[in-house]
């Protein structure tokens, strides 16, 4: 442990030194006087927030349940419209009418060996406050499951993943007509109903096992912050991958009149019944379960040995749904620019919960609420940003980012004219700061970040993020923060209201966030309350203030840089990353089929289920044929060039100022450049070619989404189709590079 010290210790001082040398000076978009007016500007922003008001709201927005839907979700936009309309936002609220079912019955039981009705509820605990507010919580549910009557044996099917199942096939165990239970973890919940149906299965139970979410990980509450035996995750399931929003109106926004198909016809809703369970609930079934003992990559953390079951026990679900029509408040609020008033600097953070909503998503709505107000008090001292500032606090996020989608999708021809950046964020904790999003903006963000004090260390959130990953991260992050100038930044997949912009319009977005010390099993729990909040996942709320300040820099650089501080060479960095990746990919495949097939050829395959069956095998895959990489690797070495000319041209440079503006459009608008209208295959919504939601991932995201998961369904025809057609991508991207290029 001293050794682990010390090593940290000159970490901390080997990143602060570098920070040193690089904080202060010119900043990304600026001339270098106006950097100096600037970093003034933020100085006096931060003296204006206060961690009280961020309290005072988080117990006022929180004291109710406020899920889709609710009198206090709606009472709570109407509270936030007006206190951006008393710090001086041009504010409204947009309504939409959406498809939420809620639970009118829900029942599990285990019919043999023995009888066992599960008990489906999260008891309150005299030490949080609102845990009893029985009468307005949500049950624990599945959002967009279907209804569904259903009986047979329960098969143990690990994180319900692709992978698992195959694992389960190679073992012989027949799934058709069983119903799953999986852990939550692994992927996002809407996958595991999703496979299980693909397989022939009839339900889907999902609990929440300890090593992963519970005793394992620490004290469960109200000891400690994590997840206790009766509390359970609800979430929806909707299939996002396929599209997002209003399961009705897919394309367009969920007005009044608006043109809806029949819900037993959406295809965003599950193929079988699914509901969430703790494991208190579980244990009972999972210790009944007949079948081979797991591996042990599969073994959670209950009392129990974890067979995979087939036979025993037997289970029965019932399940049936209120499939109404709700309406959901989205509140906008604009404060409009003095010299660029159709450039849009665009920042959002949810409003709505499945009950109290403290942690997910209030403490992220706080924190923006005093970003927005810290910006107001600054705009009354005669600051002014040269770009529009939207803040919207949406609704509806929870089940299936409705609330973003459907107002994305009502201004979408507005957005793609103005829309610059949008910039998210969701939960906020104690810890490190989480950055993801377009890599044009990667050099922007880190700039921000090293000028943002962390409250533990009072080093920068960019050194103190540095740093761990020096000490604590893969040799290859390692390298990395030792060696790039920037830390790189992940790429966003899915599972908030960045999708629709980032994704569908070509929105260049961030999603920003600290976390990594606030350990907690309150998600989406009747626990996730003001009192689990305030005693595990930010005492005091310092890292709301924190968060402010980072989002406070994001939005005023953004909105008042004389151009756009957008940067291509992190982008091209990232962008042959991704394109050696789906080349490995394939080598990889095709060594991995080789092998299988060795394995089976010298008879090394037996069956889990059954160790003295030897003619069960894995069913022989189809070779890898060689893949003509060429197109790619040639359209990134005209990005590259492209990239090292622009750079060339705009080093010390700044366009005049009647050309400002034209280029701030040619910079925003390359985003828009990496979208197809076709979309992504199957999946139409999904416009974006560089980043997308994993088909069987969800919320994890996909890289060259249709090169990768071509390759990966072993669909050769589409992977050559879409080596064409992102390559055309990429060029056509390098192109408008060369356009910007053009106006120095």
């Amino acid at each position: 442990m001293r050794k682990s010290i010390l090593r940290f210790s000159i970490t901390l001082c080997l990143v602060s030194s570098i920070s040193a040398q690089t904080a202060g000076g010119t900043l990304l978009g600026f001339t270098s006087g106006r950097a100096d007016d600037q970093r003034a500007a933020e100085a006096k922003f931060d003296s204006y927030l206060k961690a009280e008001n961020l309290s005072a709201w988080l117990k006022r927005l929180s004291a109710r349940p406020h899920h889709l839907g609710s009198a206090y979700d709606k009472d709570n936009a109407e509270f936030i419209a007006a206190q951006f309309k008393s710090w001086g936002y041009d504010t409204q609220i947009e309504s939409f009418d959406v498809l939420f079912p809620t639970p009118k019955t829900r029942v599990v039981e285990m019919t043999a060996p023995e009888k066992f009705t599960l008990r489906l509820n999260e008891p309150a605990l005299k030490e949080d406050a609102t845990s009893g507010q029985q009468d307005e919580q949500l049950p624990t549910y599945n959002a967009y499951s279907i209804d569904g009557d259903v009986t047979g044996p329960l098969v143990y099917v690990n994180y319900g993943r692709p992978v698992d199942y195959e694992i389960l096939e190679q073992a012989g165990i027949d799934l058709k007509g069983k119903i799953a239970i999986s852990r939550y973890g692994g992927s996002w919940r809407g996958i595991k109903p999703k496979v299980a149906a693909e397989h022939g299965m009839i339900g889907c139970i999902i609990y929440s096992d300890p090593r992963d979410d519970g005793y394992f990980q620490g004290d469960v509450y109200p000891k400690g912050a994590y997840r206790n035996e009766n509390g359970v995750q609800r979430g929806s399931v909707m299939d996002m991958p396929t599209y997002p929003g209003d399961p009705l109106t897919k394309g367009i926004g969920a007005l009044k009149g608006a043109p809806r198909i029949d819900a037993k016809s959406a295809p965003t809703l599950t193929k079988i019944p699914v509901l969430p369970i703790s494991y208190g609930d579980a244990l009972p079934l999972l210790k009944n379960m007949d079948g081979a003992v797991v591996p042990d990559a599969w073994k959670g953390a209950l009392p129990i040995t974890y067979h995979t079951g087939n036979k025993t026990p037997t289970v029965h679900m019932k399940l049936e749904f209120n499939w109404d029509i709700k309406p959901i408040y989205d509140v906008i609020a604009k404060m409009p620019g003095s010299e660029r008033p159709n450039e849009w600097i665009i920042r959002g953070n949810h409003h709505d919960g499945w009950v109290n909503g403290a942690d997910d998503p209030l403490s992220g709505q706080v924190a923006m609420m005093e970003e927005a107000r810290g910006i107001a008090e600054l705009a009354k001292t005669g600051w002014r940003p040269k770009r529009t500032i939207v803040y919207c606090a949406w609704d509806a996020e929870e089940e299936g980012l409705i609330g973003s989608t459907e107002w994305v999708e009502t201004h979408a021809a507005e957005l793609s004219q103005k829309a610059a950046v949008y910039i998210n964020t969701d939960s906020n904790g104690r810890g490190f700061l989480g950055m993801a999003g377009s890599h044009t903006l990667e050099k922007f963000i880190n700039e921000v970040a090293k000028d943002v004090p962390d409250p533990e260390t009072k080093m920068s959130v960019w050194d103190r993020l540095r740093a761990t990953q020096i000490v604590n991260g893969t040799p290859a992050q390692r390298n990395e923060a030792m060696s790039r100038s920037d830390l790189r930044i992940g790429a966003l997949g899915s599972g908030s209201d960045y999708t629709p912009f980032l994704q569908h319009l070509g929105i260049a977005s961030m999603n920003l966030g600290f976390g990594g010390e606030d350990g907690g099993g309150s998600y989406h729990s009747i626990y996730d309350s003001y009192d689990h909040f305030q005693r595990f996942v930010d005492p005091g709320n310092v890292y709301g203030v924190a968060m402010a300040k980072v989002g406070g820099r994001a939005v005023m650089r953004l909105a008042n840089a004389d151009t756009l501080p957008f940067d291509f060479g992190d982008f091209a960095d990232t962008v042959g990353q991704y394109v050696g990746e789906v080349t490995h990919l394939a080598d990889t495949m095709r060594e991995d089929t080789r092998v299988l097939d060795q394995q089976i050829t010298s008879g090394m395959w037996k069956a889990v289920q059954d160790p003295t069956e030897t003619n069960i095998v894995p069913k022989v895959k189809d070779p890898v044929p060689y893949l003509n990489f060429a197109p790619l690797q040639n359209a990134l070495a005209k990005l590259q060039d492209s990239v090292r000319n622009y750079q060339r041209v705009s080093a010390g440079k700044q366009p005049s100022p009647a050309q400002q503006a034209a280029l701030d459009e040619v910079l925003y608008k390359t985003e828009r450049a990496l979208t197809r209208s076709e979309g992504l295959p199957r999946r139409d919504w999904f416009r974006h070619q560089i980043y997308a939601p994993g088909f069987y991932t969800g919320y994890g995201v996909k890289t060259v989404p249709g090169v990768r998961e071509a390759i990966e369904q072993r669909d050769w025809r589409e992977a050559a189709e879409q080596i064409m057609i992102v390559s055309r991508t990429i060029e056509n991207f390098a192109a408008e590079i060369d356009k910007a290029a053009k106006m120095f």
